[in-house]
């Protein structure tokens, strides 16, 4: 069995399990999936950036309704529920966590942990941080010690 650690910033759409479950072929996948809340308001702006670069102005207008911080915690417990549900209706194994600190520590223990084969970094583009290799996947490739996948995911179900 292939053991992939799954690291995500929302909930998993249709096409987000289909792809991420087909990787391997016909190879069985178990994923370990990490999802980090939202985090605070120092973050806000390089998300509106990402969403005037992509186009969505509306979405970089609506940045200050989404919740944030505490307030946060429970749409990514229900996000990682459904993330977790929808994996394992496509024949994976498939548990989680939230990331309560560093994500790149937990991401690294995790790796260690279930003895990873892979890391998947499935996100939304983030075109500051990529340009500046400061994203999740850029820093991971330094950090794990297992190949990492850099995936966009698909923003609707």
């Amino acid at each position: 069995m292939f053991t992939s650690v799954l690291m995500i910033e929302k909930a998993l759409t249709s096409a987000d399990v289909e792809f991420v479950s087909t990787l391997h072929g016909d190879e069985p996948v178990s994923f370990h999936v990490l999802l980090q809340p939202r985090g605070d308001q120092a973050d806000r702006l390089l998300r509106a950036i990402d969403d005037i670069a992509l186009g969505e102005l509306d979405d970089a207008a609506r940045e200050g309704e989404t919740p944030e911080g505490a307030a946060a915690k429970e749409p990514a417990e229900q996000a990682l529920a459904v993330s977790l549900t929808a994996l394992r209706a496509v024949g994976s194994q498939a548990e989680g966590r939230l990331v309560e600190d560093h994500p790149l520590d937990a991401l690294k223990t995790l790796v260690g942990e279930v003895g990873a084969d892979e890391v998947i970094v499935l996100t939304d583009p983030h075109y500051v941080e990529e340009f500046f290799h400061r994203d999740w996947a850029s820093r991971a490739r330094h950090k794990v010690g297992v190949p990492v996948l850099k995936l966009f995911s698909h923003s609707k179900a």
